[in-house]
């Protein structure tokens, strides 16, 4: 085998199996994206790295401008902008901003995430159902 034949074999083999890359998401939050939608002038934004091969799902959530203490924050989901769905994935110690977590999905939540039907809501005490949201997006 020659050199230039051993060199386009080893970039293919690396182009093929390299590392696997996190797909990177968001979501910005607000009340306008509420179902139904507040006037919160509250804003939030979430950075989320996910890794398809293991299902772990990692977040940074930042927020600002609540009516109060958040009393709880979640991923929600199979929902798409407009409609509301039941609690996927709770983003636990998000009572101060900011918060960061992981997750591992499992194969149906991941399918969900990947869909682009999961959102992030932020509730608090006069927002129970919650004051800001936002859908993940890629």
């Amino acid at each position: 085998m020659s050199n230039k034949t051993m060199l386009a074999t080893l970039a293919m083999a690396v182009a093929f199996a390299g590392p696997a890359f996190a797909d990177k998401m968001k979501a910005t939050l607000d009340g306008k994206a509420e179902v139904p939608p507040n006037t919160s002038a509250a804003k939030g934004t979430a950075d989320l790295d996910y890794d398809a091969a293991s299902k772990k799902l990692s977040w940074k959530l930042s927020y600002s401008g609540l009516s109060g203490p958040a009393t709880a924050a979640h991923f929600h989901g199979p929902a798409e902008a407009g409609k509301n769905a039941g609690v996927a994935v709770a983003i636990p110690n998000a009572t101060s901003s900011p918060v960061e977590g992981s997750a591992t999905l499992t194969d149906a939540q991941a399918a969900d995430l990947v869909a682009g039907k999961y959102y992030i809501n932020i509730h608090t005490a006069a927002n129970p159902g919650g004051e800001i949201r936002g859908q993940v997006t890629k």
